[in-house]
């Protein structure tokens, strides 16, 4: 069901394994499926906004708000770990009966790629992971205080300026805007129970066995800010060590905002990769 909102981050909604999912879909042609991470108040529109309309050109582009995330809500009963999350994605593309697509993953979002292409390898085509998560390393001071965000707008304002290199990015409302997200109704509520600490946890919840990174036989394109302070560049090191078919880019001046920073450069380097 597709209707026009004022709001740029409401799509159209799908029910997807009983879950109301919010989703972007954009052009014609192979199938992208892109999944956000998990920044307080993130929704696939907020991640994905300055590459999804130009990727669309030559190809259909699908970004759905991941469960407890944007404005696809958390139903009754709902436990955040990863294997509901990839089930919730899997319901997602049924509901969309969408056999296969490609996958782009940030951060949170790369580690779901990985395990939904670990879980489900028919239905993946290739892989590009851009500051993923999905090995296991020792917890970041930054990805500590993303999760553990507590809401105001000065602790979204200092969550920012660990996300970009090039704090010139960040305008004097986007904090603001970013906070007002973070609160609305039930999305700190959902947020503040998807990570509790101790936080290592979550980071070794999210990781892929290596014998199962070793076996994958997609294509995959990895992609990194060398100063990423949210998740180490030792992590996509890794997956490259790990996934035959892998391939890596890093950027250098780039924080954990790769599609922002390097936004056209990781356009450009994305049909290149990507089937059409």
């Amino acid at each position: 069901m597709t209707v026009t909102h004022a709001d740029p981050e409401i799509g159209s909604t799908v029910d997807a394994g009983g879950v109301a999912t919010n989703y972007h879909d954009l052009g014609v042609g192979a199938p992208v499926m892109f999944l956000h991470g998990s920044g307080p108040g993130v929704s696939a529109w907020a991640n994905w906004r300055g590459v999804l309309p130009q990727l669309a050109v030559d190809r259909r582009v699908i970004a759905p708000d991941i469960v407890g995330f944007g404005y696809s809500r958390k139903p009754d009963g709902f436990s955040f770990t990863q294997e509901a999350w990839v089930n919730h994605l899997v319901s997602f593309l049924d509901a969309l009966e969408l056999e296969r697509v490609s996958l782009v993953g940030n951060s949170f979002g790369g580690a779901l790629a990985l395990w939904l292409a670990v879980r489900h390898p028919d239905r993946i085509d290739r892989l590009v992971l851009m500051g993923s998560a999905g090995t296991q390393f020792r917890i970041t001071p930054g990805l500590e205080a993303v999760w553990g965000y507590e809401p105001s707008v000065e602790n979204m304002a200092e969550l920012l300026k660990i996300f970009a290199y090039d704090h010139s990015l960040l305008g004097a409302d986007l904090a603001q805007l970013r906070y007002q997200a973070s609160v609305r109704p039930g999305a700190h509520e959902s947020y503040s129970t998807m990570f509790p600490a101790p936080r290592q946890d979550a980071v070794d919840a999210l990781a892929v066995p290596e014998d199962a990174l070793r076996a994958l036989p997609h294509q995959t394109l990895i992609v990194h800010g060398r100063e990423d302070r949210v998740i180490p560049l030792w992590s996509s090191l890794r997956l490259h060590e790990l996934i035959p078919r892998s391939q890596l880019h890093v950027f250098g001046q780039c924080g954990h905002w790769t599609q922002i920073e390097r936004g056209n450069e990781f356009v450009d380097l994305l049909p290149r990769f990507l089937p059409l």
